[in-house]
């Protein structure tokens, strides 16, 4: 099992002096990879082209670069790129995000997010062949029929032309999309007992595969909290779940979904009301159970459990969000769960 770092977004309570600093701790502690997410606030190529000139070994991954944000071929292009001027640390993870992204922010319809999302990895593999890129397909059409445009190509020569794609994927239709056509999906909310049944649906779409399908990497996100107060440590990442789980209005919610798969559907749906509503008791209302099985609270030792379950299960690379009042105390997390990761006798990137 190999461990990462999720730097989320940036927003009203983070900078760019602290993504930094995290990112460079991470790296020279050993993680395997960083990953930076988009929503609505800050994007990731950005982001991840700063950090790429300021760290040294740790692998930048996108987490996600949304779908409906960008052409497939502007998309190719900048993993591309990114690729080149990080010396091959880049990893390009895609999501189609869920109705409110992609129609209330971009204005791109959500239908049919699966053909979506398969015609569109189709297309960003094309273009990173560097061959003329023709594409028919239900809603990408390259070049665009009945104008004058004719067949391009990457003009660029990539560092990889198979740099590894990851799929966020919650649903079981989306981790066998996952299996089927990427190197490696991203999740949420995944207790160690759900890993066996994710990896199952990941197999599926393994086996619906051609060619060689080896070295899936299955990551999970796991926002972290340390200390003996395992309520105080809750309380650090009530914000995180109450925020995924309350957003959309109406539109489908796909971690509220995940949240029902768990057996707290309820629990969630009224989160999301009191998160809509701009209730503060909707972080109350996120049950600890639920943010005990997903997330990574109280003693290192406790944790260090964790971590073990999480290997026995099979999950492939574990990516933590460390929480704390400081920036020192987040950077001695990270310090802290490289130590945990050593008497667990997992491979770090390197040692100091």
């Amino acid at each position: 099992m190999r461990l990462g770092l999720n730097l989320g977004t940036l927003h009203d309570r983070t900078s760019l002096d602290d993504l930094l600093a995290l990112a460079q701790a991470a790296d020279q502690l050993g993680y395997d990879a960083l990953w930076i997410a988009e929503a609505y606030s800050s994007d990731v190529p950005t982001l991840l082209g700063w950090l790429a000139a300021q760290t040294e070994r740790i692998d930048l991954g996108a987490a996600v670069m949304q779908i409906p944000a960008r052409a497939p071929t502007m998309t190719a292009m900048t993993a591309a790129t990114l690729d080149l001027a990080s010396g091959g640390r880049f990893r390009l993870g895609l999501g189609i995000s869920g109705p409110v992204v992609s129609e209330g922010w971009y204005g791109v319809p959500f239908g049919q997010p699966l053909t979506r999302t398969r015609e569109y990895v189709a297309v960003v593999r094309a273009t990173l062949t560097r061959r003329p890129v023709r594409f028919a397909g239900r809603h990408t059409t390259l070049p665009l029929p009945g104008a004058p445009g004719e067949p391009q190509r990457l003009t660029m020569r990539p560092l990889r032309r198979d740099l590894p794609i990851y799929l966020a994927a919650l649903g079981p239709k989306n981790l066998e999309l996952a299996g089927e056509i990427a190197d490696g999906s991203l999740s949420l909310f995944l207790p160690p007992e759900g890993v066996a049944e994710t990896l199952a649906h990941i197999a599926t779409g393994r086996n619906r595969a051609s060619g060689d399908r080896t070295g899936f990497d299955l990551v999970a996100t796991m926002p972290m909290a340390m200390g003996d107060d395992l309520e105080a440590c809750a309380n650090q990442v009530r914000p995180y779940a109450a925020q995924f789980l309350g957003v959309g209005g109406n539109a489908r919610n796909f971690y509220v979904e995940q949240a029902e798969r768990l057996g707290y559907g309820d629990a969630a749906h009224k989160v999301r009301k009191l998160f809509q509503e701009g209730d503060p008791d909707a972080l109350a209302a996120v049950p600890f159970e639920f943010l005990d099985r997903t997330c990574l609270l109280g003693s290192t030792a406790r944790i260090e459990a964790r971590v073990r379950a999480y290997a026995a299960a099979g999950l492939n690379t574990l990516s933590v969000a460390p929480r704390g009042a400081t920036m020192a105390e987040r950077i001695a997390g990270l310090r802290e769960m490289a130590a945990i990761w050593r008497r667990c006798g997992f491979p770090l990137r390197h040692t100091e």
